[in-house]
């Protein structure tokens, strides 16, 4: 194994690095071209070989140009045609959101993801990249009055954990507390404020945006979160949907929420400090909801489809 190791690492140093042709090193290692260009294939799956883009500047189409200058994000979109059903749309969008968060990650980074049905799309795409020293931290709590939320969340988070070789940090509270005393109570216990201090100090995001209204429907309003009572008076109160658990007016307010007193997810003014925030978005019904996250600045990325994003444009009269 250390022989294969060791002839994997003199092709790549010498066809990446130096520059040479597979015939050439070929001849210097004494191997057949065949065989070093499956040296080379192994030593990119392998992580050895570390394939990295220049940073995406965003699409550069006249709606994608309108969104990020109202909104100052990176827009990527995502042609999906307008006959797909809603899984083929999550699905490509999902697919270039796995790319573009497997090139965003780097070592010693902290990786902070919220879970939903958006993140558990993105995750069945993700390339593998081999880390050193970096954490996926899961950024709002999942358990409800039925469920831990573990089995759920964990397999996204361990997903992304096996594709960087990261180590993996739950959150074990509720998605919403009963009462804010106790969101209060619990903050100040030492489990809690050891991820609450990884969530202060978190390199990048990746998340998508929850919607009160979705064609796709929600975990957090699909999976026993709140009951009918709960959602009456959300709508009462202007919600149109969430970002990490938090919940938000279209206009992108919600400090005044009184829900958010119990609510576990980073708000959008902690997001701010986070330097690279992926915002995910598969869902033309969504739209009420994204504009209240763009606004509110959650993100500096927006993956969406080019359906999405025109109902986001129309949304927001741009």
């Amino acid at each position: 194994m250390n022989d294969r190791y060791e002839d994997m690492y003199q092709a790549a140093t010498r066809y990446y690095i130096q520059g040479e042709t597979m015939e050439s090193i070929a001849h210097q290692l004494r191997l057949s071209r065949s065989s070093v260009s499956r040296l080379l294939k192994e030593a990119r799956e392998s992580g050895l070989v570390r394939i990295s883009l220049a940073d995406h500047t965003g699409s550069q189409s006249p709606l994608a140009a309108t969104l990020a200058s109202a909104f100052g994000v990176r827009v990527h979109l995502v042609p999906v045609r307008e006959s797909a059903n809603e899984n083929l749309r999550f699905d490509q969008v999902a697919r270039l959101a796995g790319r573009l968060f497997t090139e965003a990650v780097d070592d010693h980074q902290l990786i902070g993801v919220a879970w939903g049905v958006t993140l558990s799309h993105v995750v069945r795409h993700l390339g593998r990249r081999p880390l050193v020293g970096s954490t996926v931290v899961q950024m709002n709590g999942g358990a409800n009055q039925r469920s831990s939320g573990i089995p759920y969340i964990g397999e996204i988070l361990q997903s992304i954990g096996d594709a960087f070789d990261a180590k993996v940090v739950l959150f074990p509270v509720p998605a919403f507390f009963d009462y804010p005393a106790t969101k209060q109570a619990m903050w100040r216990e030492r489990s809690v404020q050891n991820v609450l201090r990884l969530h202060a100090k978190l390199d990048l995001a990746v998340f998508g945006v929850g919607s009160l209204q979705g064609v796709v429907p929600s975990h957090v309003y699909s999976a026993g979160y709140m009951d009918s009572r709960d959602m009456e008076k959300l709508v009462a109160d202007g919600v149109v949907g969430d970002v990490c658990t938090v919940l938000l007016r279209e206009d992108g307010t919600y400090i005044d929420i009184d829900y958010n007193q119990r609510a576990t997810g980073l708000t959008p003014a902690e997001l701010q400090t986070i330097p690279r925030r992926i915002c995910v978005v598969a869902d033309p019904s969504r739209a009420p909801a994204v504009v209240g996250a763009l606004r509110a600045r959650t993100a500096t990325d927006l993956v969406v489809d080019e359906s999405t994003a025109r109902a986001i444009a129309d949304r927001a009269r741009l």
